[in-house]
């Protein structure tokens, strides 16, 4: 595969996935192909690329003579990801408080442009932010087996269909990070990884809420 058909695959992938986040495109939509090669003018290998890894994510999904459709996110599905982040997390943000001595200044660029974004209720950017707040404590703790099975997450996404299934205001969704920076900030492992711990339990909590009301 050629670097350009990777980035065209990416390229494709983010414009379903903002359609998806939109309403655009609702569950059971289907999303053809060469429909959607000849709109955004390529040919129909990156677009199949950008609906393998979609589905791969569980955004859509591939059925005999029904073709590709969006998928219906359901809250348990949400649900079980926070344990799997969380022990991840978990673990990162014990190595990475160690490892940082105290320098948290990118983590707080993202903060406050999470507050900032919440601010404009601009869940997108707000979304972006917070992948990268989260990412920036992974990548400290300078474990690439780590990393890599964070990203496969896909956790920008996971975000974005979050914040809509529980209707979290975004100032609180910003605000839940603030005590995850402070534990990072004074540098200890044990109220880094219990502040990631908690961050994920509270979200679970209101995911499992909105599922039972």
């Amino acid at each position: 595969m050629s670097l350009t058909r990777a980035m065209l695959g990416q390229q494709i992938r983010e414009i379903l996935l903002e359609r998806i986040f939109k309403g655009e495109l609702q569950p059971g939509d289907r999303i053809v192909e060469l429909q959607l090669a000849n709109e955004l003018g390529t040919s129909q290998a990156p677009v199949r690329e950008a609906l393998r890894e979609l589905q791969s994510l569980g955004f859509v999904e591939h059925q005999p003579y029904r073709g590709t459709r969006v998928r219906r996110i359901t809250e348990e599905e949400l649900a079980e990801i926070f344990p799997v982040r969380a022990a991840l997390e978990e673990l990162a943000a014990q190595e990475a408080a160690s490892r940082l001595n105290g320098k948290v200044e990118e983590l707080e660029r993202e903060f406050e442009a999470m507050r900032a974004a919440a601010a404009r209720k601009d869940l997108q950017d707000l979304a972006g932010h917070d992948a990268r707040f989260h990412r920036l404590i992974v990548e400290a703790a300078e474990n690439k087996v780590l990393l890599d099975l964070w990203k496969t997450l896909r956790v920008e996404a996971r975000v974005v269909v979050t914040a809509l299934k529980i209707d979290i205001d975004l100032d609180e969704l910003a605000e839940m990070h603030r005590p995850l920076l402070e534990a990072l900030a004074e540098g200890s492992p044990e109220k880094a990884g219990r502040a990631l711990k908690y961050h994920f339990e509270v979200l679970q909590a209101m995911v499992k809420g909105r599922e039972n009301a």
